[in-house]
């Protein structure tokens, strides 16, 4: 019996095979018939009338909050030239990169788009495309660039029209003359006058390369936006050509040894308004999943929450505070980032002084030590853990195994409130206030905030002594001002499509629950203290202001990161070579373009307030936090002091130099010579140089 069943189980298998066969067979079958009536179809096709008078696509259009049109992208923007006078290695690597069977396709590769779904199916995601240059072609003239089957469809049939319209050599040109190449630049021959300054004639087989890698992601690879991702695309590109037999092994090494030589003076129109904010805008873009050519040549409507007004304040406030200082080197450099702390929404981005000159963003990308910047999160810290602004604190020296961080000008003023400690910017208060609270429950404080930086466990990053971005700054100060919530920026509103169509609308503000109300409560009262009588009175424009200074060592870095209920603001200034800047404090000049910047950002919130209860003036409780010895190295401080004093000497006799904040390590300055401070009654103070002017007396002054 058993024989027998083992025997009717073993041809249950050929009859499953069969089915399986048949299965195969008929969709096999299926889609051969499919085939090859689309074939029919294409080739009943007629070629396209009056394909001479064909225009791009509507132009895609970025707009303001306030209806500024801040970008756009057009193709056939800029000089058209014929199939001949473009260089033949520029069109070879072109085609070794976009679409190595261009010559030999009818408008889309068959087998390219097998090759690509089969991929694309294999690891889960779109890892591959195949539009054919022709294809990319249609897209640019007649289609917008939605992701859709049916788009698809239209995008094959009118590449075939194409191809029965026109030669290949024609629609090489037309592409080559339309295609964007990122940094506001359409077609090859305005990429060489904009990245190289030269004439196609003149361009060099690496140059040629790198222009024809840009199609793919023409915003990662601009050598403008991003000079080593360039290089390594234009690597790639070379390694098709070699590939492709279109140049020798050895041309193809030594044009990937060529440098990099960009143009010095690259062309106005090739930047629009915001370029910086821009940039920001079209990341978001791909980071929602709008692809490059989409976003360029799909003729949208793009709808950002950029205050355009404030936008120019921020630019125009910047630039004339480092022209007054003095500070016009391409080094010299100011960033200004600006958010809603409730909503999210971004009013103002300035990622540099002058995008042309260089488009490196220091918002987003630049890492630098904020030095006393950073202390709220110490302070915040101790909030959480029970800390109340009226407890005592000790404002006396220590030293902590080897190390014995320093007030500056050796201004110590014994026990005082945990709110005077921040409005001072006491240097060991903040150390004593990280040693009792533990430096890994500040870096989870900073984390939770907002901070993406690597932090250092030990004690010094109490003092600022890490780098940190001004992006990641201002998003945790947003906490302060918004009851303890962190809130996601962005600056994408909605897109519409060419045909008016919303295709995306952000769905509201991304909110996470970080520090507790009392203690978003308690760091906003502290924090209005420091701008009413402590280090940042120069950014008091207005009842309901708070905000901190910070000033890294010798000058190199000023901070100010401050808010009102409604807005939250932070300045960085500072040189791109880390070099030090004459005698420019978070206190000083960052505190004021806050200030006047913020004057015209609040006009839209006139009667904003801080809904916070009452904090502070309660009793006092003693912090039996100073078990550390105390002392002070007077000979190391003298030292220090002449050194700072030699060098405030060589400052520019035009420059405003202000008193110096505290420091982040254990150089010690010393005030500056009194010349700068005679007759300067407006003179903003900063951390513990001088007795803070008070309606509420400072303990040991």
């Amino acid at each position: 019996m058993n024989s027998v069943r083992r025997k009717r189980t073993v041809k249950k298998g050929p009859r499953k095979r069969n089915i399986f066969l048949c299965f195969f067979s008929m969709c096999v079958a299926a889609l051969t018939a499919a085939i090859l009536a689309f074939n029919l179809y294409l080739a009943s096709l007629q070629p396209i009338s009056n394909f001479e008078d064909i225009k791009p696509n509507p132009v895609t259009t970025i707009y303001s909050a306030d209806g500024e049109v801040i970008k756009t992208f057009t193709a056939f923007k800029f000089e058209k030239v014929s199939i001949d006078r473009i260089p033949t290695y520029l069109k070879q690597a072109v085609i070794a990169t976009e679409d190595k069977n261009f010559y030999r396709h009818r408008g889309f590769d068959t087998v390219g788009m097998i090759r690509s779904t089969i991929a694309n199916i294999m690891s889960g995601s779109v890892k591959q495309g195949a539009s054919t240059i022709t294809q990319q072609l249609a897209r640019i003239l007649f289609l917008s660039n939605e992701r859709t089957f049916d788009r698809k469809i239209k995008e094959l049939i009118i590449a075939h029209r194409i191809e029965k319209t026109i030669s290949k050599d024609e629609i090489l040109e037309m592409y080559l003359n339309s295609v964007y190449l990122g940094s506001g630049v359409y077609g090859v021959s305005s990429a060489a006058r904009t990245f190289f300054d030269k004439d196609l004639s003149q361009l060099t087989l690496a140059e040629q390369a790198l222009i024809a890698g840009l199609p793919q992601a023409p915003s990662i690879y601009s050598p403008f936006a991003n000079k080593n991702a360039g290089l390594k695309r234009r690597n790639q590109v070379l390694k098709r050509m070699y590939r492709n037999k279109y140049i020798t092994e050895e041309q193809m090494e030594a044009a990937q040894k060529e440098g990099l030589k960009l143009s010095n003076k690259p062309r106005i129109y090739s930047y629009n308004k915001a370029p910086y904010f821009i940039d920001f805008v079209l990341n978001e873009l791909k980071n929602i999943g709008f692809e490059e050519q989409e976003i360029s040549q799909g003729g949208l409507k793009i709808y950002t929450t950029l205050d355009y007004k404030s936008q120019n304040v921020a630019q125009s406030t910047a630039n004339s505070a480092l022209n007054n200082a003095g500070l016009t080197k391409p080094t010299n450099q100011i960033a200004l980032f600006s958010f809603s702390p409730t909503t999210g929404r971004i009013y103002s981005y300035i990622g540099g002084k002058n995008y042309e000159q260089s488009q490196y963003d220091r918002v987003s990308k630049a890492v630098r030590p904020s030095g006393s910047s950073f202390k709220p999160f110490v302070y915040a810290t101790a909030l959480q853990q029970g800390v109340t602004v009226d407890d005592i604190i000790e404002d006396t020296p220590l030293t902590i195994q080897d190390w014995s961080p320093k007030n500056y000008g050796k201004k110590y003023r014994g026990k005082i409130t945990i709110w005077q400690a921040l409005a001072i910017s006491s240097n060991v208060a903040a150390v004593r206030l990280i040693k009792k609270s533990g430096i890994d429950a500040v870096i989870q404080t900073a984390r939770e905030m907002g901070i993406s930086t690597p932090l250092a466990s030990d004690m010094t990053i109490a003092l600022g002594s890490n780098g940190v971005k001004l992006y990641d700054m201002v998003v945790a100060y947003g906490a302060f001002a918004n009851g303890g919530f962190r809130v996601r920026p962005y600056c994408v509103e909605r897109v519409e499509n060419s045909r008016g169509v919303t295709i995306y609308e952000n769905s509201g503000p991304k909110i996470v629950k970080v520090i507790n109300f009392e203690t978003a409560a308690g760091m906003t009262y502290m924090l209005r203290k420091v701008v009413e009588v402590g280090t940042g009175k120069a950014a008091n424009f207005a009842p309901n202001v708070a905000g901190k200074t910070g000033t890294t060592n010798d000058y190199r870095d000023a901070w100010f990161v401050g808010y009102t209920p409604d807005i939250v603001t932070g300045v960085w200034v500072g040189n791109d070579n880390n070099s030090k800047l004459p005698g420019i404090t978070g206190g000083a000049m960052p505190a004021r373009v806050f200030a006047d910047y913020m004057k015209t950002a609040t006009q839209n919130f006139p009667k904003s307030v801080f809904d916070y209860p009452s904090v502070g003036g309660g009793s006092s409780t003693y912090l039996n936090i100073d078990d550390v010895v105390e002392t002070v190295d007077e000979a190391e401080e003298k030292e220090a002091d002449k050194k700072v004093l030699e060098e405030s000497k060589k400052a520019p006799k035009n420059i405003e130099v202000q008193t110096k904040q505290n420091q982040i390590d254990q150089v010690k300055p010393v005030k500056p010579q009194k010349q700068f401070l005679e007759d300067r009654d407006d003179l903003i103070e900063y951390d513990d140089e001088k007795p803070i002017e008070s309606s509420v007396p400072l303990p040991g002054m």
